[in-house]
């Protein structure tokens, strides 16, 4: 008998005129359950794996590859924030500001990643041998957690002091020298008197142009410098390490300069090697005494060139901005050039907020930007007193 033939009450076959037969339709969608439910399980399975594998495969990558992305980023961030708390405290000095320098100790990253998978199958069973329902159930959960913390050690107290009003060694200024850094840089920045020829000086009692000799010196040392014909050396006399100037036997090419710059010194003129000691003035003819700038000076005779809004100076919130006009008579670049404005730079190498004002050094001003470098790293270079610490001051979850 078809199954999908209709009876009458006599039980004679009747023939089914309109539509599909209900009993049919309901006959096919059990058979295509059926073979559903047969087929549910495997899949659930293969789905189940391919999860699980998948999982598996991203998690035991996560350490090496957070390398190459956390130590770019924080190498950046650290170097950006170096600038900025270096320009921000340039313009602080310029008001009369006290500087404040915060270094980043160490920072400290830690990952975790936690993850479970549940996989199962559950069934209805009737009396039939294959079950009426299967249903696979399959469970993930993870936690990721990024814990960065940084830690940071204020300069104050003794080794603010030490740091900022001791003046900078003259062994160390002989170091960048023979390093290879322009001599002229070097010691415009670093020294206000040089056997009785002085430097600019700054500050609102005391400020005064220097000599111009002391600009004349520069130009010749850094020609002798160009030709390798002076050389710094250390050594020991008599149990004590002294510092000393070589000065190469002369050539044609820096001869006429050499003997400039010791007749400015006032040095002696058939002598080639001088002992350099600390102070303004030159016991004898063999000596080079040198008067070095703390970094405080260092710093107030950067920010004495800052440029600052006029409205500013008009209301006695700070002096004008200096001059070097014997400087650049002698070729020499200010030393250096910050600008300030109510906008936001577009193209700043660095900038910072202060007084509702922004100052920034022009990312196009490459002298400006070699000696802002120079200075941080002669910060750098100067000692910290760091060693005297015993534990940083300040440590700070970043989450």
């Amino acid at each position: 008998m078809p199954a999908c033939a209709g009876m009458t009450d006599e039980g004679s076959f009747t023939t089914q005129t309109k539509g599909r037969c209900f009993l049919k339709d309901l006959c096919e969608v059990s058979l295509l359950e059926d073979q559903i439910l047969k087929v549910r399980p495997k899949g659930a399975a293969v789905v189940a794996v391919i999860l699980v594998g998948v999982l598996l495969a991203g998690c035991t990558a996560i350490g090496p590859q957070t390398v190459a992305r956390d130590r770019f980023d924080y190498v950046s961030a650290i170097s950006d924030s170096w600038k900025r708390q270096t320009l921000l405290n340039l313009v602080k000095t310029r008001y009369l500001d006290a500087p404040v320098f915060m270094d980043v100790a160490s920072v400290i990253n830690q990952y975790a990643l936690e993850q479970e998978v549940e996989v199962g199958v559950s069934g209805e069973f009737f009396n039939r041998s294959e079950p009426s329902s299967v249903s696979p159930e399959i469970g993930v959960s993870g936690r990721y957690t990024d814990r960065p913390t940084i830690t940071y050690s204020p300069l104050m107290g003794e080794h603010y002091a030490r740091s900022l009003l001791k003046p900078i060694p003259n062994a160390a200024i002989l170091l960048l020298i023979e390093a290879g850094y322009p001599i002229d840089h070097v010691l415009r920045v670093c020294v206000q008197t040089i056997n009785g020829l002085d430097n600019r000086m700054t500050g609102r009692f005391s400020a005064r142009e220097a000599d111009r000799a002391f600009y004349e010196l520069l130009v010749a040392l850094r020609r002798i410098q160009a030709r390798e014909g002076v050389v710094m050396r250390s050594k020991t006399v008599d149990g004590k390490k002294t510092l000393a100037v070589i000065f190469r036997p002369p050539e044609e090419a820096f001869a006429t300069e050499l003997q400039k710059a010791k007749q400015l010194l006032n040095l002696d003129p058939a002598a080639g090697e001088f002992r350099v000691v600390f102070g303004s003035y030159a016991t004898n003819r063999r000596e080079i005494a040198i008067l070095s700038r703390s970094m405080l000076q260092v710093f107030s005779a950067y920010a004495s060139l800052i440029e600052v809004p006029e409205a500013h100076v008009t209301q006695n919130r700070v002096a004008a901005t200096g001059q070097e006009d014997l400087a650049v008579t002698a070729g020499f670049p200010p030393l250096i050039r910050v600008h300030s404005g109510r906008a936001k730079p577009d193209d700043a190498f660095v900038a910072v907020p202060y007084r509702d004002h922004f100052f920034w050094i022009d990312d196009r001003d490459i002298d400006s930007k070699s000696m802002f470098f120079f200075l941080m790293i002669l910060f750098s270079f100067t000692e910290r007193g760091q060693g005297e610490q015993v534990a940083p001051v300040l440590t700070v979850p970043t989450n």
